[in-house]
């Protein structure tokens, strides 16, 4: 209701919360508005197959075939179309688990994924959460083990919860980590001893940035260790698919892959209640198949405003003496606020949070994504410059003054400070 627009509203609110890539419409414009995005057929108008249009799947499954660097083609008759992520979700939650059993979920995580598949199925989330702090083997904060999902999984089971399978996001909402092939083998094998379903989520997977990073796709694995329990998604909606990657988030689509037929015929049989219109799934079609452009001009350029905009934000964060972690994917950082807290509660936190949307700016405080640790905040970078500039300026004014009050003595304060963390 009070969002900011250059012209028409000034004042209003800086989102640097919502996930959303808005460097690159001007490029999207243009592809999308060219004549052969706009051919209507009439098999376009009519009811598809629930699964969604074959001229789609077939593309659909040719593009992940060469993105994600599959040892053999994918196969079209393992794709389902759905209009975007959260009914992946939902449907997968469905079809894999009965009411009240659960997934395992390394947190912080996305937190809609919690409405998700609740929906309709009530199935839970069991959290298995990871700490700032590096210690024992860990190599990283944040970092996610065997062990740590071994110790979530025994702990459910010891409440008498069902686990059923594990979902797993690469890269990572809100961290941004990358899994290596190894770690991802791993996890698949943990899953593989404990019979569960695994659902890969890869939204992020053409935002990778930075070269010197490798990213590699669940499907690039050879021999996967539980086929028939591994389920990979992408989406234009929040949080899977290149469409994520591309920008467009709005035009809601998403799809399944999984060599599983029974998952696929269930999920598809939702589909009757989020299919999409066959004019979006052509213009899906079309765009997957433009090799040149996706190759030739939109990759190469959205990686560049994407580092161009990483590099600013992060020089702002070093340039206030904000320690944060990026590993160079996706569109957002996650920035360590914890010396602003007077306390370290999630109620100071929430305040934090709520004095960045008094400044006019929107961030997304971690508790949101079940993050364990009060004071972590993710902050999108993925827009343009001048609202880099106005929110940095409006976050930097709200984090100066924090700062300031929390250094005054304790006499001129209601409540005592955690001067460790001053």
């Amino acid at each position: 209701m009070d969002e900011y627009d250059e012209d028409k509203n000034p004042n209003g609110i800086i989102n640097l919360g919502t996930s959303e890539n808005k460097l690159c419409f001007d490029l999207l414009s243009s592809r999308l508005s060219q004549s052969d995005m706009l051919q209507v057929k009439p098999s376009l108008l009519q009811y598809p197959d629930w699964r969604g249009h074959l001229f789609l799947r077939e593309e659909v499954a040719r593009f992940l075939s060469f993105y994600c660097r599959s040892p053999a083609p994918l196969k079209p008759e393992n794709v389902v179309v759905l209009n975007g992520c959260a009914s992946l979700f939902s449907a997968l939650a469905t079809v894999l688990c009965e009411v009240g059993e659960a997934f395992l979920i390394p947190a912080p995580y996305y937190g809609a994924i919690t409405q998700h598949v609740y929906l309709y199925g009530n199935v839970q989330l069991v959290c298995v959460y990871l700490d700032s702090e590096v210690t024992g083997l860990d190599t990283r904060p944040f970092q996610l083990t065997v062990e740590k999902l071994e110790v979530a999984l025994q702990g459910a089971n010891a409440e008498g919860v069902k686990v059923k399978g594990l979902i797993l996001i690469n890269p990572q909402n809100p961290l941004g980590d990358i899994y290596s092939p190894g770690e991802l083998r791993e996890y698949l094998e943990f899953a593989k001893r404990h019979e569960l379903h695994v659902v890969v989520d890869e939204v992020y997977m053409l935002s990778v940035f930075e070269e010197s990073l490798g990213y590699h796709s669940v499907l690039s694995l050879e021999r996967l260790p539980d086929p028939q329990r591994t389920h990979v998604m992408w989406a234009t909606s929040k949080a899977v698919f290149l469409l994520q990657d591309f920008g467009m988030s709005g035009l809601r689509f998403g799809t399944l892959y999984t060599e599983n037929r029974d998952v696929a015929t269930a999920v598809a049989s939702l589909c009757r209640y989020h299919g999409l219109s066959g004019l979006v799934q052509h213009q899906v079609a079309q765009l997957l198949q433009d090799r040149d452009w996706i190759n030739q001009v939109y990759l190469p350029e959205n990686h560049a405003r994407l580092k161009a905009a990483h590099a600013y934000v992060s020089g702002e964060l070093r340039a206030l003496g904000i320690p944060f972690l990026s590993r160079g994917a996706g569109f957002f950082i996650w920035v360590d606020l914890r010396k602003y807290l007077p306390k370290a509660t999630f109620e100071e936190e929430r305040l934090l949070w709520r004095r960045f949307l008094d400044k006019k700016v929107l961030l997304s405080f971690g508790k949101a994504f079940e993050c364990k640790e009060p004071g972590w905040f993710r902050l999108v970078f993925s827009d343009k410059a001048h609202r880099l500039r106005l929110g940095m300026q409006r976050i930097r004014k709200v984090l100066t003054g924090t700062l300031r009050v929390a250094e005054d003595p304790p006499s001129s304060r209601t409540q005592e400070p955690r001067g460790q963390h001053i």
